[in-house]
């Protein structure tokens, strides 16, 4: 099997670290807590992960097909606030210094692309950064998922875990997902119907379309009724949570669009020192074997400077969790 492309869902690691560390900025006020939670991170991949192929795979909009299926589709979500908006640019040209391909589509999601991905280059171990459960259903003998969690470690997923976590192969898991639905994505589940029970069908019948083809065979008479008024809102389920395997139209994935690169130390440093990261310039320094310009000595293990808020002694007390991703 050729070398692992390592694929990192953007957003969903962004997100994780602006929520871990709090309240830093900049000495004029500029936040800085996504991008320094993200430099750990990139300094993490760089140094347990080495691979000569990845990318950090961002959403950009809402697939078309989803949003004719369901216009409240993710309706729930609230908007990106305002001082993560901020720091995004900054994170992407760190992670293009750090020397990662950024991989985006327009009204497209990420989850699917790192599904296409993985279905063109069957000849690689996938491994995917991500905790989010969709993704889960793509997991094979060769694609794995890296799952952060709040000790701070990262636990392998592949499909015996799917097994012990859901009650289903990975095969049978947009099924199970369309049945129970998704809160955070604004999709409804079946009525009457759990994780537990979704799993117990499922091992019963092998799949939902022998379930409704075989619902006589249901033997809680109160379920059996509430799956046959369910086809349709399934049906529409499915479609929703089913990941598109498929590139977008006109994109054929490459090697080169996967290509990662040796670090530009020299670039990482200049965002580091814009953004009053001296820990961050400590460790690139070391990193790269070369001091160059001597960052100051610090009292702390992280260099921040705290926003005004009710919490400053937060970031450094959390940030121990965050210490492997």
């Amino acid at each position: 099997m050729d070398s692992p492309i390592l694929l990192v869902d953007s957003y969903a690691q962004i997100y994780r670290g602006y929520h871990a560390v709090r309240y830093l900025s900049t000495p004029d006020g500029v936040p800085t807590n996504a991008v320094f939670a993200m430099a750990k991170f990139l300094l993490k991949l760089h140094r347990e992960h080495p691979s000569d192929r990845g990318a950090f795979v961002f959403d950009k909009g809402r697939p078309a097909f989803r949003m004719e299926l369901a216009p409240d589709y993710k309706a729930n979500r609230p908007p990106m606030p305002e001082d993560l908006r901020l720091q995004i640019p900054v994170i992407r040209d760190l992670v293009r210094a750090f020397g990662w391909s950024l991989v985006e589509h327009d009204n497209c999601e990420a989850d699917d692309l790192i599904a296409s991905i993985a279905a063109a280059f069957p000849q690689n171990e996938i491994q995917i950064f991500s905790g989010d459960k969709d993704i889960s259903q793509i997991i094979d003998e060769r694609v794995i998922m890296l799952v952060p969690n709040p000790a701070g470690d990262v636990i392998r997923r592949g499909v015996e875990e799917v097994r012990e976590k859901f009650g289903v192969e990975p095969a049978q898991l947009a099924d199970y997902l369309a049945l129970v639905g998704d809160a955070s994505d604004n999709i409804p589940g079946v009525e009457g119907v759990g994780p537990k029970t979704a799993a117990s069908l499922l091992n019963q019948f092998g799949s939902a379309e022998q379930m409704f083809a075989r619902l006589d065979e249901v033997a809680r008479e109160s379920l059996r009724n509430k799956l046959a008024g369910a086809a349709e809102r399934f049906e529409r389920n499915r479609k929703l949570v089913l990941l598109d395997r498929n590139p977008p139209a006109g994109t054929v994935w490459n090697a080169e669009n996967l290509r990662r690169a040796e670090p530009d130390f020299d670039a990482i440093r200049e965002i580091a020192d814009r953004m009053s990261l001296k820990s961050i310039r400590k460790e690139i320094d070391k990193l790269a074997g070369n001091s160059g310009q001597p960052a100051e000595e610090e009292e702390s293990l992280f260099s921040f400077h705290p926003a005004p808020g009710p919490a400053a002694s937060e970031p450094a007390d959390t940030m121990t969790q965050m210490d492997l991703f």
